[in-house]
């Protein structure tokens, strides 16, 4: 059995990390502390993001970063409202890099 990470506590981590690679990044929304989900806008600086959010891979089990939605920076704010809409525990980071990085893919940060 594994221990399972606060939202909180995984937020502050991940923004620790973005900060030693000098990568910008912003609470844009605080959920729950415990228990909010985690969604990650990357904002590439040239009117196009992409919106990631935490699911299962089911043929793995495992828990993967994967994309929900990309395009025009609109669209994906869009995306991101109907999801805080239903969901008011939501946690929103806000990730500026006109490289791409966001870091997700790293080991610890799954």
């Amino acid at each position: 059995m594994s221990a399972r990470l606060t939202a909180r506590f995984w937020v502050d981590a991940y923004l620790a990390r973005l900060r030693l690679m000098d990568i910008p990044a912003f609470v844009v929304a605080h959920g729950d502390d415990t228990g909010g989900a985690v969604m990650i806008k990357l904002n590439t600086l040239d009117g196009q993001a992409r919106l990631f959010h935490r699911t299962f891979d089911l043929a793995s089990g495992d828990r993967v970063w994967d994309v929900l939605a990309e395009g025009e920076e609109d669209g994906v704010d869009a995306a991101l409202a109907r999801q805080r809409a239903t969901d008011p525990d939501l946690w929103v980071i806000e990730v500026e890099d006109r490289n791409g990085r966001h870091l997700l893919d790293q080991a610890g940060l799954g």
